[in-house]
Order: structure tokens, then C-alpha cells, then sequence
């Protein structure tokens, strides 16, 4: 184990993990697992949590500051949102292509509905409420949430990432607009603050291993009937193959536009592939994919310490993917037809849902709501359709968070790219790599 590059040491966790899940799951041994093994993980995505505010602010403060000019900034920040919006728009379109070729819903017995609507109709209606809440808001209300009133209070609440980093390049302007006397001790002590971070990353990947064999072995002892995932088997296969098709879309970007090996990137970024499986959380991620790929893929600090908290917030192509299959999955199942230009609706509501998402708790399944009112569908029909696809959205929700993070690490080196700030990465040394820097 001490040789293995760290993406195999997670891998055999994840394998071990799911094994072991199985087993403790045939021998009645879920206490032990939830109450000795799992928290293990939920230990390690608090530590993940833990720094990703503080990584926010010392990275996205340092890297605006250090473009020197702000018609740079603007330029980086027009292309990158050109960019994450342009890729969204992609996996809704691939996603409704998907999902009307196969057909899934078609599939589907009424005995199934009636099933499922009974296992998880309260957890339905509870997400349908949260979808109330969130659509009662003004159309200008996500301008109003972005800008805090106390980044004190912003920044002690995950969920408030997009305050957090409305503050952070606000103060980053700022800097570039002061005597650069004044301005160099603040970035040298945010330079450092922000080394100090990095290395906790490194501290922190030592148990991921071990975390991921606690995660998914909680997972799988949780998991519920698995006739379900069987009844569901078609709803699952267009969400997987919609992801794998915009797996392909962003390597073809990698390979004609970034000029790199779509191999050697995946490599490269594996561990925060990985950890975006097990933790289904983006954010969580985020420490592990900026070090990756800053360390690994050769983009410069200024371009990640941008590009991936934007993107981590605002960049959800697999849950914009999700939301189209599901939504067509699901009109399809209760027999709600829908016309050409209301599939094509979809994909305006999915990607402005994607930016909004990250504001609102259960982002996915909450927004999934809003499409599915925006097509007309009748609000009886609402807790039947979340409690159909609620089965298999755990396991789906590790799938399209791996996409999420690949999209922020494809956009990232894109823009890299055409910045002239993708370099030579450091040589790969995985012995050396989370011991000391």
C-alpha cells in the first residue's frame, strides 16, 4: 500500500468498502458499520468542509490580485461563465437525447409507482415544499443572496459559497486598486495562509483511503430494496450514459482545444474524480481538485484559485443532466405528455436551476421540482414523480458529482490554455505527494 499512487489506495478503499457493506449488511452487522465505520468518512468530509472557506478566500483573494489588471479579471471572468454556462447548455441537450431515445419511463408499472410513491412519498413532499419556498422568490432575488451583509456570517455557513466568493474578489479588486506598498504585506500574509491551507489538504488526503471504505460501506447498508435499482434499471442507464456522453464531450475539449491527453488529465485528476463519487459534494471536493490540478495538470494558481470555487458553485452539468432525464422520466412514467418546445423549455430552466442551485439546501432534487412545475405538471403528480426516481438518487448523485468536478478541472485548463497559463506540470511523485510538499 505504501507504493501505490494514491488513486489506486482510493480505489481499493471504495472496492473494500462496498464488499465489506455487503457482508456487514448479510450479517445484521448495520449498527456496527454506522455506529464504528461510517464516521470515519463523516469525520473526513467535515475536514474537507472545514477548510474549504477559508481556501476560498486566500486562494480567490491571491489569484485576482495577482492578474495585475482588472480588464484581465474581466476578461477571465466573462470567458469563464461564457464557458460553464456553454457546457451546460450541452449535457441538458445530451441528457433530453438520452432520455427520449430509450425511453424509460415506458418501462415502468403502475405497481412500481404505487411502491415507491409509498416507500418515499414524505421525503417527496418534503423537497416539494423546498421547491415552494425557493420559487416564491424574486426573479433578482439570487443577486440579493450573493452580496453578504456580514462575511463573518457568510463564511461560517457552507452554503453561503457564493457570498463567500462575491467578497473575496471584492477585496482582490480592491487590492489591485491600492499603492502596491500597502497591498504586498496583506498578499504575502494571504499567500501564506493560503500554504498553510494546502498543506492541511495534504494531511487530510492521508485518511481518504480509509474514509471512502467507511463511506460507501455505510452506503451500502443503507441502501434500500434492491428491486427497486432493478425496476428502475432504465432511468438509471440514460442518467449513466448521459454522464458518460459528456465525460467524452469534455475530453474531446481537453484533447482539440487544451492539446493534452485525455489520459494523462484523467490520471492527473483521479483523486478528486474519486472523492466526488464518495463524498456526492463538490464542495468537499474542491481543496483536493484545485491541488490537483494546479500540482498535476500544469494550471496556474492565478486560473485555479478563479476558475474552481466559480465553478464548484455555479458549474453543475451532472445535475443539469439529471434534471432533464428526470424530468422527461418522469412525465413519461405517469403518462404527462409533453410537446417538442416543452422539452426544449427544459433546457433554458435546467441551466438557469444549475446557477441557482447552490443557494438551496437539497440543490438537486429541489430544483428538479421547479423544471418539472414549469412544464405544467399537476402538483398531485409532484410527490409521486420525486418518490419514483428517490430510490436510486444516491448512487446517481455520486455520478453526476463526478462529472461536476470534471467539468470545473476541464474549464479550468481550457481557460488556462488561452491565457497562456497552462505549464508543464510537476513530475508525478505519489510516494512523496501527501507527506510533504
Amino acid at each position: 500500500m505504501k507504493n501505490l499512487a494514491l488513486h489506486w489506495k482510493i480505489l481499493i478503499g471504495m472496492v473494500t468498502g462496498l464488499i465489506f457493506g455487503y457482508l456487514a449488511s448479510q450479517f445484521g452487522l448495520q449498527t456496527f458499520v454506522n455506529d464504528f465505520i461510517k464516521p470515519i468518512g463523516t469525520i473526513f468530509i467535515s475536514l474537507l468542509k472545514l477548510i474549504a472557506i477559508p481556501l476560498i478566500l486566500a486562494s480567490l483573494i491571491k489569484g485576482v490580485a495577482d492578474l495585475k489588471d482588472i480588464s484581465k479579471f474581466s476578461k477571465m471572468g466573462l470567458r469563464t461563465i461564457t464557458i460553464y454556462v456553454f457546457t451546460t447548455v450541452i449535457a441538458v441537450s445530451i441528457g433530453l437525447i438520452v432520455v427520449n431515445i430509450i425511453q424509460p419511463g415506458s418501462f415502468v408499472s403502475e405497481e412500481t409507482i404505487a411502491n415507491l410513491s409509498s416507500s418515499f412519498g414524505n421525503d417527496a413532499s418534503g423537497k416539494v415544499a423546498s421547491a415552494a419556498t425557493a420559487k416564491s422568490r424574486g426573479p433578482l432575488q439570487f443577486l440579493v443572496d450573493m452580496v453578504p451583509d456580514n462575511i463573518f456570517n457568510a463564511a461560517g455557513n457552507n452554503s453561503n459559497m457564493l457570498q463567500v466568493i462575491f467578497f473575496a474578489i471584492f477585496f482582490g479588486i480592491s487590492l489591485l486598486l491600492i499603492d502596491k506598498k500597502k497591498s504586498e504585506p496583506v498578499l504575502n500574509f494571504i499567500d501564506g495562509v493560503n500554504e498553510v491551507i494546502m498543506k492541511m489538504v495534504d494531511l487530510i488526503m492521508l485518511i481518504a483511503p480509509y474514509a471512502v471504505f467507511g463511506l460507501l460501506s455505510a452506503l451500502v447498508t443503507e441502501t434500500t430494496n434492491p428491486e427497486l435499482f432493478a425496476a428502475l434499471g432504465w432511468y438509471m442507464l440514460c442518467v449513466l450514459l448521459g454522464l458518460l456522453i459528456v465525460l467524452c464531450f469534455y475530453m474531446s475539449l481537453v484533447y482539440f482545444v487544451a492539446k493534452l491527453s485525455p489520459l494523462e488529465f484523467l490520471k492527473s485528476i483521479a483523486p478528486a474524480q474519486l472523492l466526488a463519487f464518495s463524498t456526492s459534494s463538490s464542495a468537499a471536493t474542491l481543496p483536493v481538485t484545485m491541488e490537483q490540478l494546479e500540482e498535476h495538470v500544469g494550471v496556474d494558481k492565478e486560473v485555479v484559485s478563479f476558475v474552481c470555487p466559480v465553478g464548484a458553485t455555479i458549474n453543475m452539468d451532472g445535475t443539469s443532466l439529471y434534471q432533464a432525464v428526470a424530468a422527461i422520466f418522469i412525465c413519461e412514467a405517469l403518462k404527462f405528455d409533453l410537446s417538442f418546445g416543452a422539452q426544449l423549455s427544459i433546457i433554458g430552466t435546467a441551466t438557469l436551476a444549475s446557477i441557482g442551485s447552490a443557494a438551496v439546501p437539497g440543490a438537486g432534487m429541489v430544483m428538479l421540482v421547479i423544471v418539472l412545475e414549469s412544464l405544467g405538471l399537476p402538483a398531485e403528480s409532484l410527490g409521486i414523480g420525486l418518490a419514483l426516481i428517490f430510490a436510486v438518487d444516491r448512487p446517481l448523485d455520486m455520478c453526476r458529482t463526478v462529472i461536476n468536478v470534471t467539468g470545473d478541472c476541464t474549464v479550468a485548463t481550457i481557460i488556462a490554455k488561452h491565457f497562456g497559463k497552462l505549464h508543464k506540470p510537476k513530475p508525478v511523485n505519489w510516494n512523496d505527494n501527501y507527506k510533504t510538499r
